[in-house]
């Protein structure tokens, strides 16, 4: 086996282990024993757990980032200078997900990572993505902070965090929600079809009134 054959059997069983799993509750060796290599290969290639899991993350976010500068720069060109609206910046990144290439495993593989990155106690990798990724992820906020002038930095915060939270419920769970909507309501549809019947909900809920207590909070200032 190559080198080449090594790393890819290593990444793809690690991403499928820890998307089942979680991050602490998968060790190395479960990995190695699954993926039929030696410990030693693992920290050959990747020296750590820690870089395992970031290298796990890279194979998706680099492309994506990539791509999601490229589109963004097509946005700022077509609308020059002009504030691009709500709606198109979302279906731009909606896009741009859908558009990178899979590896081995689906879309859902890697929301299901991507949660866990949030809700379980992985501060490096937190660190690891604002810092090798943050500048299209802070491109982006800058954008949507244009396009929702009214809303409060914090309220933006939040709204942006819901609508992350919605988008990686519906597509980690994807395969369980489509059978839902088969059986009860012969509703047969497409991840593409998803994302545009999600977008109309996503803008809305940016879109929203301010609650009460944020209006008075902003008065009183």
């Amino acid at each position: 086996m190559g080198q080449t054959d090594t790393v890819t059997r290593i990444l793809d069983t690690a991403e499928v282990l820890f998307a089942e799993r979680g991050f602490a509750e998968t060790s190395l060796r479960h990995i190695t024993s699954k993926a039929k290599v030696n410990l030693a290969a693992v920290n050959y290639h990747f020296g750590s757990k820690k870089s395992l899991i970031q290298a796990v993350f890279a194979r998706y976010l680099t492309p994506f980032t990539e791509r999601f500068h490229a589109a963004l720069d097509e946005l700022e060109t077509r609308y020059a200078g002009e504030v691009i609206p709500l709606e198109v910046l979302l279906e731009t990144m909606a896009r741009t997900v859908l558009e990178v290439p899979a590896e081995r495993n689906s879309l859902k593989v890697f929301m299901r990572l991507l949660g866990l990155a949030y809700s379980q106690a992985q501060g490096h990798l937190r660190r690891y993505i604002q810092e090798e990724y943050g500048s299209v992820f802070s491109r982006f906020t800058e954008l949507v902070r244009r396009a929702t002038p009214d809303l409060p930095d914090a309220e933006r915060f939040w709204r942006l965090h819901f609508m992350l939270g919605t988008v990686i419920f519906t597509l980690s769970g994807l395969d369980a929600l489509r059978d839902i909507a088969e059986k009860d309501y012969s509703d047969r549809v497409s991840v593409r079809e998803l994302v545009r019947r999600m977008r109309p909900v996503v803008v809305a809920a940016m879109s929203a009134p301010l609650p009460d207590t944020v209006v008075a909070t902003a008065e009183a200032s």
